[in-house]
């Protein structure tokens, strides 16, 4: 039915009332009919909610059930005199039956709420119940009583009665739910001060004040409040860093009071795994955690996230902190026009603080504003408690890292692999805390479940920088990832395993480490060859940082990984880094031998000239070029010989990006002095000379990332050509 997909979508909803103007309300012109829906829809709302247990808003339910009750008695009176109904009390009805419905969206939503959820809404549930009551008494004026001749005299007592109540009501907000509000809003508020409540006061209060009486309760609630946060990011009540606070506070309470329960483990992996999935709250780690800030919002000084944006009198924009200490060091001038401030003014940029909010909410990292900010009373308190919260959790995870169950530890890992997922600050205390030992001896373990959790938990932890060198300094670390590289009991073990591997390759003295461990780059080369497209991405980008370090080229031919990225090159989705690597191997000599040894090389180098991105055109012609530069003369002939060499080149050189364009001029010049004739571009008749630095001056780097390349003069001169 259309009104039971609304009712699942209701847990989504901040107003519940608003979906009701949405149901299929198709109201017949017969009254008899108008009148046996009424009835049907009363019926049913008192069968499906009269005697259910309500935790909050008993009175208020209570109350309206009544008062349907009371209209299931008037409309059963009408049954034998609905062709005597005036067209007044008709219309009356139709708007009985809109009430109904949104009477049944808003029960419905306080019986289907997480009870935390429902808790925090106290105020503005009790505004709808008010609402819906103001609606009531308006029906009852209009409804034309005289001209209905009720029969039974005790009805219409009782419908005058409830009309004058109705008309009289105020809005009514339970005081001892309110009281456990602000409870729950104090605690909060006690953590956010470094002050963690006692474990009897946390049981009190979720236990014997709330009813959360196990940690399957607990994962409701955190469930229900993470999709309030995504669904709705900036537009929720409280602010989406209020109830990260309260997630942070229900998952420590989870395990303070409720342990690690065993038969747990498999339900966690199995059901609500897929089931977050599905929403979305869990995407593949590697994606998660690799978050590239759009460049407006870091601040053009510390280059970092502002987290509290200013405009200066020069119109940029700059983080506080970066721009006082740049003008308390005597600067006059904007750092980035290097204009004369006309004056020192700091206007706050509320929109695009606003815009920073919404996206950090959107990608779960924690906005935190300096305390001298005028948001930092707002926002930093809730912020803060998620923090210890998180803290105090972190350290009963490692506690039972350390001395649980075998169950134990594997739901300890995967808690430590979430919570390593939504903050740095998260990641910078685990590893503090000491879980990197833990989650190493993990890595060895036969569940499944713990193996997948503690290698997930180490690609989270890695991608903080200070924790990479936490984990390759901790003996046999690198070693067990590895060995999960190659011997993972699932793929996803296998692909998390790399992908760690790519996050500790980013620091450039580990590079020949990872290379120099044994089975590293043999398995990322299988995982490239034979893995799912996400092993594959996994794969070649670990591969392409440790193609960066030019010692380890003939580790990299050894152990196939040039043979994997040459395959790689007709695959979608990781050809434009397996061109950029072969780029950089190829600038090797013995890199260049072994590619130019391979006969798939030029024709995928060719190919993603003609159909790749343009990064991948510029990764492909910088591997040719290269190729000819140090692949002996054989190598050479075979770039040259390509038949559709020269109108990619010229393709390049109108359309390409400035380093294409550059790599395509050097590559044919080489085709110049091979041929010792003008390179001619297909029945244009246009010749061009190339002029600029020589094969043996100034070689652009290899890869697509490179920084402070010298630019190449290249003049073109049309003229007309005479075969």
């Amino acid at each position: 039915m259309a009104s039971a997909a609304m009712f699942s979508s209701l847990r989504r909803s901040r107003s519940p009332t608003l979906e009701a103007f949405l149901a299929p309300v198709d109201l017949q012109n017969d009254v008899g009919v108008l009148l046996n829906t009424l009835t049907a829809v009363s019926s049913d709302l008192i069968s499906s909610f009269s005697g259910k247990p309500l935790p909050f808003q008993k009175k208020n339910s209570k109350s309206l059930l009544r008062k349907i009750e009371l209209f299931v008695v008037l409309l059963d009176s009408f049954k034998d005199s609905t062709t005597n109904l005036p067209s007044t009390a008709a219309l009356c009805f139709k708007e009985l039956y809109l009430l109904l419905y949104r009477s049944k969206i808003l029960l419905h939503y306080c019986f289907q709420s997480s009870k935390l959820w429902l808790l925090l809404q106290n105020h503005s549930v009790s505004g709808h119940f008010h609402e819906l009551n103001r609606e009531i008494s308006t029906i009852l004026d209009v409804l034309p009583w005289k001209k209905l001749n009720i029969l039974n005299k005790d009805v219409e007592e009782q419908l005058d009665l409830l009309r004058k109540q109705s008309r009289n009501a105020k809005l009514f907000v339970d005081k001892d739910d309110d009281e456990l509000r602000l409870k729950l809003f104090m605690m909060l508020s006690e953590l956010g001060n470094g002050c963690i409540p006692s474990e009897r006061e946390f049981h009190d209060f979720f236990v014997k004040k709330l009813g959360i009486f196990d940690a399957m309760n607990c994962r409701i609630e955190i469930e229900f409040l993470e999709e309030q946060i995504l669904n709705h990011e900036d537009d929720i009540e409280p602010s989406a860093s209020v109830l990260g606070g309260f997630v942070a506070m229900i998952r420590y309470c989870r395990f303070l009071l409720f342990g690690f329960e065993e038969d747990e483990v498999e339900i966690i992996m199995g059901k609500r795994f897929k089931k977050m999935k599905k929403r979305g709250l869990i995407l593949k780690e590697i994606a998660d955690t690799f978050i590239t800030i759009p460049k407006d919002f870091c601040c053009p000084i510390s280059l970092e996230l502002m987290m509290d944006p200013v405009v200066i009198s020069t119109g940029q924009t700059y983080d506080r902190g970066s721009i006082s200490r740049w003008i308390d060091d005597g600067h006059c001038s904007c750092p980035k026009s290097g204009s004369t401030l006309v004056h020192k003014m700091l206007v706050p940029n509320r929109a695009l603080r606003n815009l920073i909010m919404r996206w950090c909410v959107a990608h779960r990292i924690l906005y935190t504003p300096p305390e001298g900010s005028d948001l930092a009373a707002e926002c930093f308190p809730a912020s803060r408690a998620a923090v210890e919260a998180n803290k105090a959790t972190a350290r009963l995870l490692i506690r039972e890292l350390e001395h649980g169950s075998v169950c134990g530890k594997a739901m300890a890992a995967r808690e430590i692999r979430f919570l390593a997922k939504t903050g740095r600050e998260n990641r910078a205390f685990i590893a503090e805390s000491g879980a990197i030992p833990y989650l190493k001896v993990l890595l060895f373990s036969q569940s499944i479940v713990a193996q997948e959790n503690a290698v997930t938990a180490m690609l989270n932890l890695s991608i903080h920088d200070t924790n990479k060198s936490r984990i390759m300094d901790e003996e046999g670390c690198l070693r067990s990832i590895v060995q999960v590289l190659r011997f993972g009991h699932t793929i996803e073990c296998r692909e998390n395993a790399a992908a760690t591997l790519f996050s500790l390759s980013a620091v450039h003295e580990y590079k020949k480490r990872i290379a120099e461990e044994d089975g590293a780059i043999e398995s990322l080369s299988v995982l490239l060859s034979n893995g799912t497209s996400r092993g594959k991405k996994d794969a070649v980008t670990a591969l392409f940082n440790l193609s960066t370090h030019t010692e380890i080229c003939s580790q990299m031919i050894e152990f196939g990984a040039v043979r994997a990225l040459i395959e790689a090159l007709g695959c979608d989705g990781v050809a434009e880094e397996a061109a950029g690597a072969l780029a950089l191997l190829v600038r090797q000599p013995v890199g260049a031998v072994a590619v130019g040894n391979e006969d798939a090389a030029v024709v995928g180098l060719i190919g993603m000239m003609r159909c790749g991105t343009p990064r991948g055109k510029e990764n492909a012609v910088a591997a040719l070029l290269e190729l000819c530069r140090s692949g002996g003369e054989q190598a050479t002939e075979r770039v040259l010989k390509a038949p559709a060499l020269v109108g990619l080149l010229q393709s390049l050189l109108f359309t390409g990006t400035k380093r294409a364009r550059r790599k395509a001029a050097s590559l044919a010049r080489v085709f110049q002095r091979c041929h010792r004739a003008s390179l001619h571009f297909g029945g244009l008749g246009a010749g061009y000379a190339f002029a600029g630095n020589s094969a043996t001056g100034n070689r652009d780097s290899g890869f697509s990332g490179e920084t402070g390349a010298v630019p190449m003069s290249i003049s073109m001169s049309m003229s007309v050509s005479v075969s």
